[in-house]
Formats: C-alpha cells, structure tokens, sequence
C-alpha cells in the first residue's frame, strides 16, 4: 500500500512522460493518502516516514521548475520557495516515526530529505551525511536507483572522479538500462571533468531515452554546452 502512494506521489512529482514535469494536483492526492494511512495505522513508523518523505518533496515543488516551466536544478531553486510549513510537519512526522522501531526505507529516505531541507545552499548541505544514509538504504533495499542518487551525493563531497567509477559500475551491470538519469548522471560527471566529447556521447544517450519536455530541453541546454 506504501508503495503505491508513493509510486503516485512520484509521478506527480516527477512525471514520466508529457509537456509537464509536476502535477501539483497528483502530488496532493498522493498526500492525502498517505495522512490518512498513517493516521489508521499510528503504531507503523515506516507510514509516518512515508508523510515526511511525501512533505519534504512537496515542499520544493514551487522551485523545481520556472515560470516557462523548465526544469530547475537542486542546485539552482530559490530556496525562499520552499514551503517551510511543509518542511515543519515533515519534520514532525519524521521525530514521531524515529520514536518507533524498525527504521525503514520511508524513514531513511525522509532523512535524506531533511538534509536538503535544513540546508541554506547545495554548498552548506551535509552531503558526506546524505551519502552514509544512501549507504544504509542501498543495503536495506539493495536498489540500483538508490546507488545512482549515492554517487551523486558522493560526487558533491569525494569529486565526480570517485562517483563516476560507482556509475560504471551500476552501468556494467546492466540493472538501468533504458533509465535515462543513468546517461544523464554520467554526462553531467563527465561534464563537470572537463571531459566534452564523452559528456556529449552520454548527453545524446540520456535524450534518447527521456520521457518528459522539461527533462529534455534541459538535457538538450547540457548538450549545447559541451559542443559549442
């Protein structure tokens, strides 16, 4: 059941196909749900952990994109954005669910989430502490996507080189293929590497799987870079 909100949550958050990157309105079903699960089962943490998880990304959904709806980076959102009222009750809920044992995905999830909220800046964000709890959540769920997202983190605090060497090796194993953010992840390192040939090799892969408008006029403004 969990998983499914969430699954519902995520396709308004980030949409895998269409002109339009948010559905604000999925999102705040997805929501309402969640509440309403944790609310008919108080003794499950990993249900609290799932209504924070949900807030804290509800609450960046102003910034993610600008006014002609293309995609804006964590990197680049106007923090001020941020809906601080969601930040609080996620917060809440989280404190409530670390009261309760096992600590779940939801809940790891949920702090890696508060992480980014409390932060002033991609700069000022604890992303050594972001990469030990992408750490624990690949080993509670042993998810690729997961690995993906810890070498971004990875790359913030030990440099693109070191994350680079953990996207090959999710790429040699062949677990995301057709996932458009693995190219995407890759190029941006390579990018960020001074390496523009092979960045634009991955760039191009990354279009050639993209679902969205906004995901790709973004990739497509990466490309640009790397081959002026």
């Amino acid at each position: 059941m969990l998983a499914v909100i969430y699954l519902l949550f995520n396709e308004g958050y980030s949409a895998s196909a269409g002109s339009e990157l948010v559905r604000t309105n999925l999102c705040e079903y997805a929501l309402e749900l969640a509440r309403l699960v944790a609310h008919l089962l108080p003794e499950e943490p990993e249900a609290k952990g799932l209504v924070a998880l949900t807030l804290f990304q509800h609450s960046r959904h102003d910034a993610r994109v600008d006014a002609r709806g293309n995609l804006v980076t964590l990197e680049d959102q106007d923090r001020s954005r941020w809906n601080r009222d969601d930040i609080d009750e996620a917060q809440r809920w989280l404190n409530d669910a670390r009261m309760q044992e096992p600590f779940g995905p939801y809940q790891l999830q949920a702090a890696i989430a508060a992480h980014h909220a409390r932060a002033d800046s991609t700069s000022g964000t604890d992303w050594r502490a972001i990469a030990r709890l992408y750490g624990q959540l690949v080993d509670a769920t042993g998810s690729p996507v997961v690995e993906l997202n810890r070498a971004v983190a990875v790359a913030m605090c030990d440099g693109p080189a070191t994350a680079l060497d953990l996207v090959d090796r999710i790429a040699a194993s062949a677990t995301l293929q057709g996932y458009y953010l693995l190219p995407a992840t890759r190029a941006d390192f390579l990018r960020r590497l001074g390496r523009r040939d092979d960045a634009a090799r991955s760039y191009r892969q990354a279009l050639d799987l993209v679902g969205t408008e906004p995901e790709r006029r973004f990739l497509t403004m990466r490309l640009a870079e790397v081959t002026d």
